[in-house]
């Protein structure tokens, strides 16, 4: 019986191990870079972990981490908000090694900011 124990927290151990290589850690970006752009919504996911959006910045396509859904709500951004389309600016931080990604600190629709950490 203590064995079924001992492979019931292994197995454990080794699930929330494997979500944790998916996390989005800070470190992974570069927060002495500040980006601060003026763009168009090309396409958005508002799902959890994190709301997506694709921006182009200096003519290139971004994918920008948004906040998790339920923190976007709770600060009165909606998915309808960020749909295609939509004129937004980006307050963000490149990430360190993938050259098409970003984390947003924050966004302004319709001249109205939303902080997202």
């Amino acid at each position: 019986m203590n064995y079924l124990k001992n492979i019931s927290l292994a197995l454990l151990c080794m699930f929330c191990l494997s979500f944790a290589w998916f996390h989005h850690g800070w470190s992974e970006y570069n927060q002495k870079k500040v980006l601060n752009f003026k763009s168009m919504i090309e396409e958005s996911v508002y799902e959890n972990p994190h709301a997506l959006a694709r921006v182009k910045y200096k003519g290139k396509l971004y994918l920008v981490y948004l906040a998790p859904t339920s923190r976007m709500t709770d600060r009165g951004l909606t998915a309808e908000m960020i749909q295609k389309g939509t004129p937004v600016r980006v307050v963000a931080y490149p990430h360190k090694t993938k050259k098409d990604e970003m984390r947003a600190e924050r966004i302004f629709v319709a001249d109205v900011k939303y902080e997202l950490r």
